[in-house]
């Protein structure tokens, strides 16, 4: 009987681990609101705690992940103003970054680090965030289902870098989830940044953008850059330099041919601090070709690029 009850012990304490080890994502939520009065504080922290259980204990993919295996990330939202007529109603700006482990070291390469400056969402402290792939928006109040649809919007792009970072197109099936989340996106008043007509620099474009054939060279890139760039840093270290640098120039015809596309500075807002890195241990004459290329297709830090060059 004894050993019997020690089975039993083992059979669900291996699945309780498998359950803990189950959800993909590891994100520490924070909740900027300074701008923020007259609102009780409780309110924010179950804010906090509301958006991260959302992320943090759903099942996002198939797959199961081990706690090493978990991503990364963290999101801040800043809360800028309450939203006019509506009760718990936010204007907001949402700042995601996440990282993926390199295999051999103790480095992790950022994937995403982007401001998304529409974020605005009403938020109901005593109801659970809720999210249908297959209902978007289910609640019928457009500002409040916003929040749980923004997040999970990102979540997704998340994952389908990740995935893209080890196997060629392997995130295509979660860009196609934000893309069905921008179809079936909520509306109503405060809601923006889901349409194409809402700017040129959205949730629409860069779901667009990810899944254009026309920026099919980017998938490529991204790939090469961390399974034979990153990944073989430990073994091969000039080699995986030249992969890491070699997609340069394809980020510089692209933002050629796509001026102000949104994906090329979405890229480069993840990669410009790695870049100036590895650059920086470089011999100056080697450098001076990248620093031109980056310098053209990243205009935003185009200064720190050319600062090397001296």
């Amino acid at each position: 009987m004894r050993l019997s009850y020690s089975i039993l012990f083992l059979l669900l304490a291996s699945l309780c681990t498998n359950l803990a080890d189950a959800q993909e994502m590891n994100c520490k939520v924070s909740i900027r609101h300074d701008r923020i009065t007259n609102v009780d504080a409780q309110v924010f922290v179950d804010m906090e705690r509301a958006i991260a259980t959302f992320i943090n204990t759903r099942k996002w993919t198939n797959d199961d992940y081990t706690v090493q295996e978990k991503i990364d990330c963290i999101i801040m939202f800043n809360l800028t103003s309450k939203l006019t007529d509506i009760e718990g109603g936010y204007e907001a700006t949402m700042n995601i970054q996440a990282t993926r482990p390199v295999f051999n070291t103790g480095f992790n390469t950022s994937i995403i680090n982007y401001i998304d400056r529409e974020a605005n969402f009403k938020f109901n402290q005593f109801s659970p965030l809720v999210f249908d792939d297959n209902r978007v928006g289910s609640s019928g109040d457009g500002i409040t289902d916003n929040l749980s649809c923004i997040v999970a919007y990102y979540i997704y792009l998340v994952l389908g870098l990740d995935y893209d970072s080890f196997s060629m197109n392997g995130g295509n099936m979660y860009f196609k989830k934000a893309q069905n989340i921008v179809n079936n996106a909520p509306e109503g008043k405060g809601v923006r940044g889901w349409k194409a007509v809402d700017g040129t620099k959205n949730r629409y474009w860069l779901a667009d953008q990810l899944l254009n054939p026309r920026f099919a060279e980017f998938h490529k890139y991204w790939y090469t850059m961390h399974r034979l760039g990153y990944d073989q840093f430990y073994d091969k270290p000039n080699e995986a330099r030249k992969n890491i640098l070699s997609g340069i120039s394809t980020m510089q015809k692209m933002n050629r041919d796509n001026p102000n596309a949104i994906l090329v500075q979405f890229f480069f807002n993840a990669k410009s601090s790695e870049f100036l890195n590895i650059l920086g241990d470089m011999p100056s004459a080697d450098r001076l070709p990248y620093i031109t290329q980056l310098s053209q297709a990243d205009v935003t830090n185009a200064q720190k690029y050319q600062a090397l060059a001296h």
